[in-house]
């Protein structure tokens, strides 16, 4: 990795995010050698660290381009079928690309849509390979599961009140036999044998309590202490799971993940939309990460999670885009300002500060991604990884000379503003395009693939609306949170 010099206009630094008028970063075998102050003429770039995104699933399109959008998550789920088998490279390599161009210079990928085209580790591999020719880093978890394919309890409920088609196809669909625990275990081993890197973190990846069973959780933990990798879940993301968790659980469920060993500082638990504040204390107790999804909640209809009480708790918070920002646009700095603006607080009171919420979008889900608790500010040593926004397109409307930069991060910044996204020294992204692979190309073909592809699923696709009004009937006669 060469050494490079940037001049910018102003900066964040170090872990307060301190705003910095004009700076020089240098930069030295893919990490931040120095950072100072300098005088007279510099570049309209502002440095910030390059923001994390802590929860995704590397989808290679937009849930609206085939009718999901605004479905709730359980029925949504199911409409994720409608997606025929591509190759893998080009299905990672637009959903990272559109990451990169987004802002996100690190992406968990949760991966819960295996293609099937080869064996799991081969297409773990290309899922790397995409993730290498982009420049980004990836945690890669592996998806694990072996119960409640339909709704959490007996498909036969759901499955009896579809017509005959309907309930031939979502049947054919949802009644596989899971893998036997072990060799989920050993599938992930595997996984990493092929695609950990550098750049890529290999991880358990329990799809949540209520699709694991507790011998899975269980396995899941013990592998997690032996080996020291991480693990990444879902958790309480709607109020039919809260539900079912509290049936399920008479005595907590997070009592029983912390009795079995899983609730540790190697989980990550993505949403907690509807934890409570007594679930919040023993979670941050453990010293486990919470990936909050603030554009992805409200866009299937999951709630607001209650992310000011989890920092008062004492949670180590941090955001995830889980593939559906506000517009399924990927900018890192739109989830961001979603955020903040949903959970700084109302009139004059403060309950997330702009430095907290920096820490949550920049620093927080770095270990949870990577797996290396480093990064995240801008301060010699530090992973050379970073965010330069073009300040004359920022603040192209100035009329008072003393703007904060950081208050025009929070009040408009997104993606049309980045001018380079840099990870470990290497310039991933300039200005709307990516420099190690042509996306657009990678578009281009993924989407004529899929066009061709999703043809043969039209019988799910006629299936999928008897499936939502049965859906509905179920969990309307449920009893409720």
């Amino acid at each position: 990795m060469t050494e490079r010099s940037i001049a910018c206009a102003g900066l964040l630094h170090g872990r307060g995010y301190d705003l910095r008028g004009p700076s020089r970063l240098s930069l030295d075998g893919g990490r931040i050698a120095g950072v100072a102050g300098i005088g007279g003429e510099a570049d309209p770039l502002f440095a910030l660290p390059v923001p994390v995104n802590a929860h995704d699933h590397g989808r290679p399109v937009r849930s609206s381009s085939f009718g999901a959008a605004g479905k709730p998550l359980e029925l949504w789920l199911q409409y994720l079928a409608l997606l025929p088998a591509v190759d893998p490279y080009l299905a990672a390599a637009a959903s990272l690309g559109r990451s990169a161009l987004g802002g996100s210079g690190a992406v968990m990928v949760h991966h819960t849509r295996v293609q099937g085209l080869t064996p799991l580790p081969l297409e773990a591999a290309e899922v790397a390979r995409a993730a290498a020719d982009i420049g980004v880093r990836i945690g890669f978890a592996v998806a694990l599961k072996d119960r409640n394919p339909l709704v959490y309890g007996p498909s036969e409920e759901v499955l009896a009140l579809l017509p005959e088609d309907a309930r031939r196809e979502i049947a054919r669909r949802t009644g596989n036999a899971p893998m036997p625990v072990e060799d989920q275990i050993r599938l992930v081993e595997e996984v990493a044998g092929a695609a950990a890197g550098d750049l890529v973190d290999v991880q358990y990846g329990p799809t949540g309590v209520q699709w694991c069973s507790p011998g899975l959780l269980r396995a899941v933990a013990d592998a997690s202490a032996r080996t020291g990798r991480r693990v990444h879940m879902h958790c309480l993301e709607t109020r039919y799971q809260r539900d079912w968790a509290d049936r399920n659980f008479p005595e907590g469920m997070f009592a029983f993940l912390k009795g079995i060993g899983l609730l540790s500082p190697r989980l990550t638990l993505a949403h907690c939309t509807w934890a409570r504040p007594e679930e919040l204390e023993l979670i941050a107790e453990s010293g486990a990460t919470i990936a909050v999804n603030t554009g992805s909640n409200l866009g299937i209809r999951s709630g607001i999670a209650p992310v000011a009480e989890m920092v008062a708790r004492g949670c180590k918070v941090a955001l995830g885009l889980d593939g559906l920002t506000l517009d399924e646009d990927d900018d890192a700095l739109g989830e961001m300002r979603l955020a903040n603006a949903l959970h700084r607080g109302w009139g004059f009171d403060t309950a997330i500060d702009e430095r907290e919420m920096l820490r949550i979008a920049l620093a927080n889900g770095r270990a949870a991604v990577t797996g290396r608790d480093e990064g995240g500010a801008i301060e010699p040593g530090a992973p050379a990884d970073l965010l330069l926004l073009d300040t004359d397109k920022l603040d192209s409307d100035r009329l008072v000379p003393d703007l904060s930069p950081r208050d025009l991060l929070f009040a408009r910044a997104g993606a049309g503003h980045i001018a380079e996204v840099i990870v470990a020294g290497r310039t991933v992204a300039r200005r709307g395009k990516l420099t190690g692979i042509d996306h657009d190309a990678v578009q281009a073909e993924l989407l004529d693939r899929l066009r061709h592809g999703i043809k043969e699923n039209d019988a799910l696709r006629a299936a999928l609306p008897e499936l939502g009004r049965a859906l509905h009937r179920h969990f309307a006669a449920a009893p409720c949170c």
